[in-house]
């Protein structure tokens, strides 16, 4: 305690280099725990259920993520001897509005088991049985059970929710329970609002119910093992049962040759703590790579500090050897400099545990879109206070270790003397330039991997899309509430394009199953006519169901042939349009005009002829950073197995196409008054697919400019240090006829050598580090000269600068003053 209290004195005597480290510790630290508790939270900690050990997930072998047919998961649910129970959820943003307005929230479709499998009782009121998830509903007829998140934003916490009504897509639903607050969602990151029971899709969804579609892959499946039971023993147990599952549930519109895979496909468990949640799948490596920027941050912040705190100690080392003559070890001495180091290390990181805790609440708001809510527990745990202090002991050790060691080589007679300042006073400035040398090199590599990610968001940003981003809004419909019969969809469709196309300021219509850049795709297999069966492995190609004039609503450009019209209805011979990409692919570049694409026929469905009667510029479908698949455009007035959603896309006469929000709903709800309508700009669209990359963008600019901010104040420091000590040979010089421009080229002259050894040591670890990151990168090589020689410009810019003004002050040093003081 003696130690402490003396250094706090200490620290209190020189309060600028206490807050300036500080500072810097608490923005070094906090950066590091707020990314970390991130990852923590995605990563390392287990859902808030009843032993989480006990959980796997039922997966296809060699997938990652896994879903699966409702039929499939009847046949696992009906064998729940095999584990201690299982149990299946899907996603869904149901529309709770009454009317035709929409109020979308989060949805859970849940087994009757969901909550009682996980160990999750309700705070108020009660969960799901096994009987609530029959076919139509259960006993209690359409029961839905609301997350505590809901319950507070919905109905502001309300002690009578229970038993109140709650309508989703025009069925009302009664609420029989709360969730308790810890309990998200099945899936760390996504939360639910939500939940009910699988059993009253038919309800829902009338004649399109999921329930008996063997085709539809909408559920997850997890498993409890039973005790002592290990993931390996209960996916031994299910494959054993496993043809009798698949040959029960094959798709009855697959082909033979689909149907010998799907019955091959093996059964997998997996511990669900080993299965990160798509989320965390997503933003694994992007948070891995700033860890590294922020931890390299913290390794310059502890740099300037050692070089703060080493200039401290040169400066007591008269007091440091006064107390060695009157007695005081040397083990005392070195005592006291760590525990102001640790005093310092510890304030820093209790300050910045409130950064973290602000700052990574504000980086998982910048995951959010606004169709998707990222929802995680930051509270603190046991992980992140532990690595917090290891955090701030391991800076201890790295700044605090010239100093206590400095002490070391204190003599008692020494030190007294002229001579032993200046010892102390030249060892303080090589050591300060070792150190000025490893932040410019850490600099190096912050600077580089900065430009490098920034350049990434810049090239995805300003990527050519094959059509315009700017004008168009885009409007998803869904018509499930209308009850629309399937086989006139496609009129439907029509209509609300037409409506749509005929609002004032508006250009141009088109309806489509798929937008740009939405996540959603459609696949299939094709044939190509009178030419050789294509392998299996190429026939796959992206469809996308379009009315007319969508290409020219979205700005794409038909390079040969026409567009869709009017003419290509149900009853006319089917046609479809290329991309450039399908016509090198099944082509090979002949001309596509006349071609014909054979869509497969099902044991429901005949086989399609197409003729392909456009070809039209490659544009980007489903990612920004996946190439332009081959892709084929087909009639939506032909086809008629259409859902009951749709997207219009909308082409304004302006560059603002959301204030066309208005007088478009209008128009939709004058053509069907129950359709559930949402609108984002296609720009918006686009831009909240870069969410992970404009992310890593700022942050590591952000970071990479603070290491340049403490790299320059390193080297001004050390620099001004190295003239002071050089003044009177400084004064010398000038006396015997050098100039001011002398002068300041010789300052100049050490300076560069600091920032040129720094600089190549930088490049070299650069080099070997850039593959790590090669992943997150696009449209650039990691190792590319032109961002090295940024990097270059950068600090060799950063160190003029920062040598400059103490050079500039050594120029004006007067000779005759500082001969006289000599």
């Amino acid at each position: 305690m003696q130690d402490l209290r003396d250094a706090f004195r200490a620290l209190k005597a020189t309060p600028v280099v206490s807050i300036v480290a500080i500072v810097s510790l608490a923005l070094g630290i906090g950066a590091n725990t707020a990314i970390f508790s991130i990852l923590d939270a995605l990563l390392l900690r287990s859902l808030p259920v009843k032993d989480p050990q006990r959980l796997a997930v039922v997966q296809a072998e060699g997938e990652q993520f896994s879903s699966w047919t409702n039929p499939i998961w009847e046949q696992i649910r009906d064998r729940q001897g095999l584990f201690d129970g299982a149990l299946a959820w899907g996603t869904e943003r149901f529309n709770t509005a009454a009317s035709g307005e929409t109020a979308f929230v989060d949805g859970l479709w849940v087994s009757g088991g969901f909550f009682e499998r996980l160990g999750v009782p309700a705070m108020l009121g009660r969960t799901f049985t096994e009987s609530d998830d029959r076919r139509g509903g259960g006993p209690d007829g359409a029961i839905a059970v609301i997350s505590y998140r809901y319950w507070q934003r919905g109905f502001g916490g309300a002690g009578d929710v229970v038993g109140r009504s709650l309508t989703i897509e025009r069925v009302p639903f009664t609420i029989v329970g709360v969730a308790p607050p810890e309990f998200l969602g099945p899936e760390i990151g996504q939360s639910f609002d939500v939940a009910i029971p699988l059993g009253i899709d038919p309800v829902m969804r009338g004649s399109r119910s999921r329930l008996d579609a063997r085709s539809m892959w909408w559920l997850d499946v997890m498993a409890r093992l039973k005790p002592g039971q290990s993931a390996d023993e209960a996916t031994r147990a299910l494959r054993g049962v496993q043809p009798q599952i698949l040959e029960a549930t094959k798709p009855d519109n697959w082909r033979p040759d689909e149907i010998g895979g799907y019955l091959k496909e093996p059964f997998v468990l997996a511990p669900a703590a080993s299965v990160p949640s798509p989320l965390g799948n997503r933003y694994q490596r992007p948070l891995i790579a700033i860890m590294v920027v922020v931890g390299l941050v913290l390794l310059i912040a502890c740099v300037n500090i050692a070089n703060l705190l080493v200039a401290r100690a040169t400066a007591r080392r008269h007091e440091l050897s006064v107390r060695l003559a009157l007695g005081a070890s040397r083990l005392r001495l070195m005592r006291q400099l760590f525990a102001e180091s640790l005093l310092l290390a510890a304030t820093g990181a209790a300050f910045g545990l409130l950064f973290a805790h602000w700052g990574s609440r504000l980086l998982i708001r910048q995951f959010s879109t606004p169709q998707r809510s990222v929802i995680l527990d930051l509270g603190l745990d046991w992980r992140v206070l532990l690595f917090t202090a290891g955090v701030a002991g391991l800076t201890v050790l790295i700044f605090g270790t010239a100093p206590a060691f400095g002490a070391m080589r204190v003599q008692p007679n020494e030190a007294l003397k002229e001579q032993g300042r200046n010892i102390a006073g030249d060892r303080r400035v090589s050591l300060g330039a070792g150190l000025v040398v490893v932040q410019v090199a850490l600099s190096v590599v912050l600077v580089v991997a900065a430009a490098l990610f920034v350049r990434t968001f810049a090239k995805l940003a300003h990527l050519n899309l094959g059509f315009e981003r700017d004008r168009v809004l885009v409007v998803n419909t869904n018509l499930q509430r209308s009850r629309v019969d399937p086989a006139t969809l496609p009129a439907r469709y029509e209509q609300l394009r037409e409506a749509v196309a005929g609002v004032p300021g508006v250009e141009s219509a088109s309806a489509s199953a798929v937008t740009p850049v939405s996540g959603n795709t459609w696949q299939f297999s094709i044939e190509l006519p009178g030419k050789p069966p294509l392998p299996r492995e190429r026939r796959g190609t992206y469809v996308n169901v379009v009315s007319p004039d969508f290409f020219r609503t979205l700005g794409t450009r038909i390079l040969a042939g026409r567009d869709l019209g009017a003419a290509d209805s149900a009853s006319a011979p089917a046609v479809a349009l290329v991309n450039q990409r399908f016509v090198r692919q099944f082509f090979g570049g002949e001309q596509p005009l006349g071609q014909k694409v054979r869509l497969p026929g099902r044991p429901n469905r005949p086989a399609v002829d197409l003729e392909v009667v456009g070809l039209v510029e490659d544009a980007v479908y489903r990612s920004l950073r996946s190439p332009v698949p081959p892709t084929l455009y087909v009639a939506l007035a032909q086809q008629r197995d259409l859902g009951p959603g749709m997207s219009i896309s909308v082409r304004s006469a302006t560059r603002s196409p959301a204030l066309l929000t208005r007088p478009v709903a209008a128009a939709l709800m004058g053509v069907d008054p129950d359709a559930a309508l949402t609108f984002q700009p296609l720009a918006a669209q686009v831009n909240n697919s870069l969410v992970q990359e404009r992310v890593v963008a700022i942050l590591s600019a952000f970071f990479g400019g603070l290491a340049l901010l403490l790299a320059g104040l390193g080297l001004y420091g050390v620099t001004a240090y190295a003239v002071g000590r050089r003044r009177a040979e400084i004064g010398v010089r000038m006396a015997l006829g050098s100039t001011p421009g002398a002068v300041v080229r010789l300052v100049l002259a050490r300076v560069a050598v600091l920032v040129a050894i720094g600089i190549a040591a930088g490049t070299g670890l650069s080099l070997w580090l850039s593959r790590l990151v090669a992943s997150l990168l696009f449209g650039l090589e990691p190792r590319e000269p032109l961002t090295f020689v940024f990097a270059a410009v950068v600090l060799g810019s950063v160190g003029a600068l920062a040598g400059w003004l103490p050079a500039r002050r050594a120029s004006h040093i007067d000779p005759a003053r500082v001969l006289r003081e000599g």
